[in-house]
């Protein structure tokens, strides 16, 4: 999954992340990565980002641009 990779991420990526309250039910949140939170280069989980709307959850899908 390209959303474990810090490398794949990058500011202003549009991404689907899913927050930390709603990691039970999966549901995701779509926006813009404002800062990459995560530190190291992989995380099992998603790499952690904050979006532009203050957000912050791990990377699950990254939107291709058009």
């Amino acid at each position: 999954m390209p959303g474990q990779q810090r490398k794949n991420i990058h500011i202003g990526d549009e991404v689907e992340i899913v927050e930390k309250h709603n990691q039970r039910s999966g549901e995701l949140t779509h926006g813009f990565v404002q800062k990459i939170l995560t530190k190291s280069t992989i995380h099992p989980h998603g790499i952690k980002v904050m979006l532009e709307t203050g957000e912050v959850g791990r990377v699950k899908n990254l939107i291709p641009e058009e």
